[in-house]
């Protein structure tokens, strides 16, 4: 295999809203670097990218893929993302390995919620980004409208390399501002072009915006100001390491019109992006701690291995292959590399650089590049595997959940299989994570949306065989007082020889919300001997664990025991632990007791003209509206709802926005229940335990 430098290299990842072409965009690039011999379809399910069988039936991206080409002598590692917010968490994984954002945008949908999260995200990471509009060949396509929009949301700096000449069904040619160029493509899918000169009511149109983009590649540099000015223009080298520094800079946002399905304007941009595009040179360093926590540069330079697993992923075939960027030194097959983050030392085996399902096989790989490679023992998703000084690089920067269901297993036995299944899924995709909650006592598995947990329950059962079935998580209510109360509980209970008793007085009184269970005694005189103190502390907390009024856990209340009697013979530990859970108990009923419900903060982003919708819907949930931003052309809605509500309610969101509203939840505090719903909950909970 070819062994490229790292200015050689061109690591990008292609993302943006779901159905923006992403998929096909990173088709017809292989086909061009001939990699593949025809465009794949994601109709026929025959793409290279989208090779797994729940991306097939769906059609849709589901898992972010790498993939490699050579063009004008520089090696292309692309990683195909998915654009539906359910597994965002695989496109920001590949962004934070990459050093260019290809960010497709719908030709006739412009600007969508997706297109602005990816723009962020890269903007975050501090990755320079390019534009494609994609999909010009379809019907209603209003390019000129789009790059307003797309002007008016990301800058005036966003700047056409290309005009669309006949955009619409049959588009097949595009003005290229930069060579000032008719450029002309085949309607074989092939991709080729011809070069002729421009008609002439283009001509000043063209020169105008050629103009404009000399000097917006001369502001980037001074030296290259002033040569414009002495020189009337600059050369073509120029103008390559001037457009190169301002895209770097980000001052100048490159935009490109293609149809990715006719293989129409993708030749220019490949081109562009070997050309001008950013290489692992333009990040030469990344930020790492050492052992004591300190900041140390990881260079390319280094002659110390430093490399990041980016994405796990678990094939039958293969077996697990973890996807890793080297950041410094290089990578062998047989060589040790130490885990920085598990303190294990790890040995690798066979490395692949891929493209899909398709593995061909190296033996070492120099910094800069991306490879993947198999049955690592104890390494993870994030992990830092290195030589020499031990460095943590930065871990990788993910979504919370935002969507939660319990799953079970319906076969007894498979409790461990599904436990074994969860860890593995989640070892591939941490946005995926699961937990058992002894509270609710459930297995709560959490994702970005409904599909993503539908998508990753089918790997479930499909790998691991397990048959099981999803049901709506428990919500995890708390039990607490807003009065004073009092009780005096005897236990007394005769079997035979030995006997039971015990004497419990106790108050109870509120705490603030979060100062949880503070029991004391303040016995005086001799009534009860203080060795049962810990009895009755026992007793109350099982109370407190068990729940009182619907089986929720007590929180947030002051316990005092202060007084009692006892029987010489008959007081044991298990008399006071059952008095002073009854005491508890009659205390906490004489204490106007009441439900808590959990509160989640929501943030829901949406086109305008949704905006109605969703604040209904949240009105509808008992949700209170906090605040609501602009954000360009879409609007962000802040507000409080109930977490008993919100079940599924990305999918509420995705139907009432047609898929262009994104939505993100956090827990912010609990409060006392509407009257009318604890006495349902109440109501419901006995009905279950009578059952």
């Amino acid at each position: 295999m070819k062994q490229f430098q790292s200015s050689d290299i061109r690591n990008f990842a292609i993302v943006g809203h779901g159905t923006s072409g992403k998929t096909c965009l990173a088709e017809a690039m292989l086909k061009l670097g001939g990699e593949t011999n025809r465009l794949g379809t994601i109709e026929d399910g025959s793409t290279t990218s989208d090779y797994h069988p729940g991306e097939k039936s769906r059609q849709i991206s589901i898992h972010a893929t790498p993939l490699h080409m050579e063009w004008m002598d520089k090696k292309f590692n692309l990683i195909d993302t998915p654009g539906y917010s359910d597994f965002i968490g695989e496109a920001i994984g590949s962004l934070s390995v990459v050093d260019l954002a290809v960010i497709t945008i719908h030709a006739v949908n412009g600007v969508e919620v997706g297109t602005e999260t990816m723009w962020n995200h890269a903007t975050k990471l501090g990755i320079p980004k390019m534009l494609v509009v994609n999909g010009i060949d379809r019907e209603h396509t209003r390019f000129d409208t789009i790059l307003a929009q797309v002007r008016s949301r990301f800058g005036n700096n966003v700047f056409p390399m290309q005009l669309p000449v006949n955009e619409g069904p049959g588009y097949d040619q595009n003005v290229d501002v930069l060579r000032s160029k008719l450029i002309s493509y085949q309607a074989d899918g092939s991709g080729q072009m011809t070069e002729g000169e421009l008609p002439d009511e283009l001509q000043e149109k063209v020169k105008g915006l050629h103009e404009e983009l000399i000097e917006y590649v001369a502001e980037s540099d001074d030296t290259l100001l002033e040569k414009f000015f002495d020189e009337d223009g600059l050369s073509e080298e120029d103008m390559r390491n001037g457009i190169h520094r301002a895209i770097q800079d980000q001052t100048f946002i490159p935009l490109f019109c293609t149809s990715a399905t006719s293989n129409v304007g993708v030749a220019r941009v490949c081109d562009f992006i070997s050309k001008y595009g950013s290489s692992p040179d333009d990040r030469k360093t990344i930020t790492a701690h050492d052992q004591q926590g300190n900041d140390v540069e990881v260079s390319l330079d280094g002659s110390d291995t430093v490399l990041q697993i980016f994405k796990t992923v678990a094939e039958s075939h293969v077996g697990e292959l973890s996807l890793f960027r080297v950041y410094s030194g290089k990578v062998k097959t047989g060589q040790d590399y130490h885990n920085s983050d598990r303190y294990t030392n790890e040995r690798f085996g066979q490395m692949f650089i891929l493209n899909g399902k398709n593995r061909t096989q190296v033996d070492q790989l120099s910094a800069g590049d991306i490879a993947g490679v198999v049955k690592l023992k104890d390494t993870h998703t994030g992990n830092t595997l290195c030589s020499g000084k031990h460095v943590t690089l930065p871990p990788l920067d993910l979504p919370n959940p935002n969507i939660h269901a319990a799953i079970k297993s319906r076969a007894k036995g498979d409790e461990e299989k599904l436990a074994v299944g969860l860890a593995t899924l989640h070892e591939e995709d941490p946005t995926f994570v699961y937990r058992v909650d002894s509270e609710v006592k459930q297995t709560i598995i959490s994702g970005q949306g409904e599909l993503h947990l539908t998508v990753t329950t089918e790997r479930l059962k499909r790998r691991f065989g397990i048959d099981i079935h999803l049901e709506e998580p428990k919500v995890p209510f708390r039990e607490t007082i807003s009065a004073n109360g009092e009780a005096k509980y005897r236990h007394k209970k005769q079997s035979g020889g030995a006997g039971q008793f015990a004497e419990v007085w106790m108050r109870i009184e509120p705490k603030q919300s979060g100062e949880g269970i503070d029991f004391t005694h303040s016995l005086v005189g001799q009534n009860v001997d203080r060795v049962f103190v810990p009895s009755v502390e026992k007793g109350v907390n099982t109370a407190c664990s068990d729940g009182i009024l619907a089986g929720c856990k007590v929180v947030d209340i002051k316990i005092d025991f202060y007084d009692g009697k006892m029987h010489p013979v008959d007081s044991k530990d298990i008399a006071f632990q059952t008095a002073g859970k009854h005491a508890f108990r009659e205390a906490f009923l004489d204490a106007h007791p009441c439900l808590l419900e959990p509160i989640i903060d929501i943030e829901v982003k949406v086109p305008e003209d949704y905006m109605g919708d969703i604040m209904g819907s949240i009105s509808g949930k008992r949700g209170k509206i906090m605040g609501v931003d602009a954000d360009g052309s879409f609007q962000v809605i802040k507000a409080q709802v109930p977490q008993a509500e919100l079940y599924h309610y990305s999918t509420t969101v995705r139907s009432l926005t047609g898929g262009r509203g994104i939505h993100s939840e956090s827990f912010s505090h609990y409060e006392k229940m509407p009257k009318e719903f604890e006495q349902r909950v109440i109501k419901d909970r006995q009905t279950v335990e009578d059952e």
